[in-house]
């Protein structure tokens, strides 16, 4: 990674820039959008797709671009990019089409509008950049399956967990360790929080109330940690994950006495979280030597005497880290996070109250349910409904609150590309052996 700012700046001095599609303009796209236009040599945001055109214009202001046009055709689109233009639209597929278009940045947020955004990249054999972890959770498998028949790449960004995670991760193969854990570092899991009570922070962080409760409710952290296990061949050691809560502080280089040894010594190893360690809003992946002179070592280097070494990132920073996974395709072909040839993990529904026969599921982060992580095989063989595939959907009988919602207990919209996708997904990936 580290030769992409080289490879960069190169491509400034060439005038060659990598040229960026990005759908989507919500809170992340604004600072991505910025970073690129602003922060980054050798790369162009060229266009921007929002089904709200004016946020668009108001992200293209905010970084500096005072006069972007508006474009309604591919070849439009191809004008401007030659003639150094930015471009705006409310149509997706003119970024997918472009011919100069490099890499497609999805930044959508949705599950469904993504879905269609991410197959219309790939059908138009455009290499995707998603920061879309609850689509990735959902239907990564599948849509890394299409993907690959078309010789594209497809992955999610670095900056957010899952990528900072992956990053950290190859490290520590590379030193020749095993990793044992990957995990996350919440300072706050209440899985009844709703948009009502995170309305307060969502407002003074100028983001989506819903989005705010995924991040406390407990869905966020699974969509993440299922990412990361589909990617790396990792598991779950229960439904929900072990989630220890530790002494506030608590520092992470300590935190492998919080997980059940036997956890830690499984085959496939585990993704987790814990919530109060230091630092907060970190990541980390527990790796276990078993080389005497790796251990003689890694002792010597301040590491202790193992079995169990802490390796961690203090921070994710998001969007400021996206534009080096587009380096990284578009240079290199090198995915940050995509996943394996078969899920792990899925995240599964769960009632975050009471709920009525005839009730309509709302959205991810909202008020009648969150997610939970849970082996893929039991997702397929309890009939559990995916969190990803829930809103909308209407409830056939009462449910009672924490309980697991299946296919079986609601009516559910098949004609969404996110269902046709999941059925898709479970042909083609039946039960794991």
């Amino acid at each position: 990674m580290i030769i992409i700012d080289k490879e960069l700046e190169k491509l400034e001095k060439q005038n060659k820039p990598i040229r960026v599609g990005m759908i989507g303009a919500g809170f992340m796209a604004k600072g991505v959008a910025f970073q690129i236009i602003n922060k980054t040599p050798g790369m162009q945001l060229a266009a921007i797709a929002n089904r709200t055109t004016h946020n668009a214009v108001e992200i293209y202001k905010e970084s500096g671009i005072q006069n972007p046009t508006f474009i309604s055709t591919a070849s439009e689109l191809d004008n401007d990019i030659n003639n150094n233009k930015n471009a705006y639209t409310d149509n997706p597929s003119l970024l997918c089409e472009s011919s100069q278009i490099d890499i497609i940045l999805e930044m959508t947020g949705s599950l469904e509008y993504g879905a269609h955004v991410v197959l219309e990249a790939i059908k138009n054999k455009k290499n995707i950049v998603s920061f879309n972890a609850e689509l990735d959770g959902t239907l990564g498998p599948i849509l890394k399956h299409h993907a690959d028949q078309q010789g594209v790449t497809y992955t999610l960004a670095d900056g957010d967990q899952p990528g900072v995670t992956m990053n950290l991760y190859r490290q520590v193969v590379g030193m020749g360790l095993k990793p044992v854990l990957c995990g996350n570092i919440k300072g706050l899991h209440d899985p009844y929080r709703t948009p009502t009570t995170q309305q307060g922070f969502a407002q003074k962080w100028h983001q989506r109330p819903p989005m705010v409760t995924s991040f406390a409710d407990g869905t966020k952290i699974s969509f993440e940690q299922t990412v990361i296990a589909n990617a790396t061949g990792m598991k779950v050691a229960k439904r929900g994950m072990n989630g220890p809560v530790v002494p506030t502080g608590t520092l992470i280089e300590e935190i492998a006495k919080y997980f059940p040894e036997k956890d830690l010594e499984t085959s496939t190893g585990i993704v987790d979280y814990v919530v109060g360690a230091h630092p907060p809003g970190g990541i980390f992946v527990l790796a276990k030597a078993t080389d005497r002179s790796q251990k003689h070592y890694l002792n010597y280097y301040k590491l202790g005497p193992g079995p169990y070494y802490t390796f961690y990132i203090p921070y994710h920073i998001c969007h400021f880290e996206i534009p080096s996974s587009i380096a990284r395709v578009a240079l290199h072909k090198d995915p940050t996070i995509t996943p394996l040839n078969k899920p792990m993990v899925q995240v599964i529904t769960s009632a975050k109250k009471n709920l009525k026969k005839g009730e309509t599921l709302d959205y991810l982060g909202g008020y009648t349910t969150y997610g939970l992580c849970e082996d893929y095989n039991t997702t397929l063989q309890q009939n559990l409904l995916p969190i990803g595939l829930a809103e909308d959907c209407v409830l056939t009988k009462d449910i009672k609150k924490d309980e697991i919602i299946t296919f079986n207990d609601v009516e559910i919209d098949k004609n969404k590309l996110t269902y046709k996708l999941w059925e898709e997904q479970i042909k083609k990936y039946p039960l794991l052996k």
